[in-house]
């Protein structure tokens, strides 16, 4: 990839300008650590389903509006402190 000038773009003006399509197609990006319990049903999660990082982390957003929405959250919550998950 080359500016105007001809000259490449460093990786960082690269990652620059793909962060900045992406904010203009109306995404976010999201940054965390997981929690080893949250690392093994990801892990589960990702082998069943295929899906990429973004994907999931999308879904996994939605499912839990959704628990929200249906008054859900707790019941879903003790389930996982009940089986370690």
């Amino acid at each position: 990839m080359t500016n105007s000038t001809g000259k490449a773009f460093s990786n960082a003006e690269k990652q620059r300008r793909y962060r900045s399509k992406q904010k203009q197609s109306g995404k976010k990006e999201l940054r965390g650590y997981l929690t080893p319990e949250a690392l093994a049903c990801y892990n589960e999660i990702q082998d069943k389903t295929d899906w990429n990082d973004s994907l999931l982390i999308s879904n996994a957003i939605r499912l839990m509006y959704a628990a929200h929405k249906c008054g859900q959250v707790g019941l879903l919550y003790s389930w996982l402190t009940e089986h370690k998950r």
